[in-house]
């Protein structure tokens, strides 16, 4: 993969229209410090807590520096993964942390009415060197569908330069339709070959509290984690406008171990507790263009 092109910055104080002009053009947005460092900071120290639990870091190092112990490399979907993933499910602080009132506003301000925030949180937690399963490109809206108009916030857990494993975006894709997928290893299992388009990939390195938000049809991948020995940590939260359909597999607990009776258990806090069920929501079918692409992977 050539140089990236650096992302194009935004700003909390940039106009309704300019957010709207850029997205529509770029299909994404790059916020620097958009979210407070104590909150991402919180999630990270609950989540890092539970990987030295589960004696996935090297005991011979801080906790919070997110060093793998030599020789785990553990992947989503397998069942040492998933003990740890469902346990992170209840952390208040990982969903709360979708509620940002920063990020809020400026999802209110492109959408030009309230946004919904998905209830399917979702984490990351990339062992380091384990290339193979790295997130490939592709489009959100295979995974999500109801409204095209569905956001995603890519927010990484601390420092993440490249070499870390930043998210890039394949800059103008969300313009292209639904595109044919294949088998892949890696989040989400389904890939797609960018090899004929035309479009240039965007990233860089992400500062603590930096956010990428973007297009539910913007190709997207992570790079690969070459570091030595860091875990990469980051979450991925999902927006739409109120208005626009859902699918109600958006409102339930990502990968559906858990229930939200369990999750919400020891909370401290009611607010972020089913607020779906307070909302007027328009559920929408499953896209059929959708099953027709997934279908003709196999």
């Amino acid at each position: 993969m050539s140089a990236l092109v650096p992302f194009l910055r935004s700003s909390v104080d940039d106009s309704a229209e300019t957010l709207r002009a850029h997205m529509a053009e770029d299909g994404y947005l790059f916020f620097p410090q958009l979210i407070p460092d104590k909150s991402i900071l919180n999630v990270r120290r609950e989540i890092l807590a539970l990987c030295s639990e589960a004696d996935w870091l090297d005991s011979e190092r801080e906790t919070e520096e997110g060093i793998a112990a030599s020789g785990v490399a553990c992947v989503e979907g397998q069942p040492e993964f998933m003990r740890v993933y469902n346990r992170l499910q209840h952390s208040e602080a990982f969903h709360a942390l979708a509620h940002t009132s920063a990020l809020l506003e400026v999802l209110e301000r492109l959408f030009g009415e309230q946004p919904l925030p998905h209830a399917r949180n979702i984490a990351r937690i990339i062992f380091p060197q384990n290339v193979r399963f790295t997130t490939p490109s592709h489009q959100d809206y295979i995974h999500i569908q109801g409204t095209e108009q569905t956001y995603t916030t890519w927010i990484p857990l601390g420092e993440c330069p490249e070499e870390l494993g930043s998210l890039t975006v394949l800059r103008g894709s969300h313009t292209l339709g639904i595109l044919p997928v294949h088998k892949a290893d890696g989040a989400g299992g389904l890939g797609i070959d960018t090899d004929s388009l035309q479009n240039e990939w965007v990233g860089g390195d992400f500062k603590i509290g930096d956010a990428i938000l973007f297009h539910s049809l913007a190709v997207h991948k992570a790079l690969p984690n070459t570091t030595p020995e860091r875990i990469r940590l980051s979450v991925d939260f999902r927006y739409q406008p109120l208005s626009h359909p859902v699918h109600s597999s958006s409102m339930e607990p990502h990968h559906g171990q858990v229930k939200w009776s369990e999750i919400y258990r020891d909370w401290i806090d009611p607010q972020f507790q089913y607020y779906w069920q307070r909302l007027p929501l328009n559920y929408a079918d499953l896209d059929s263009r959708v099953q027709t692409v997934r279908a003709a992977a196999g």
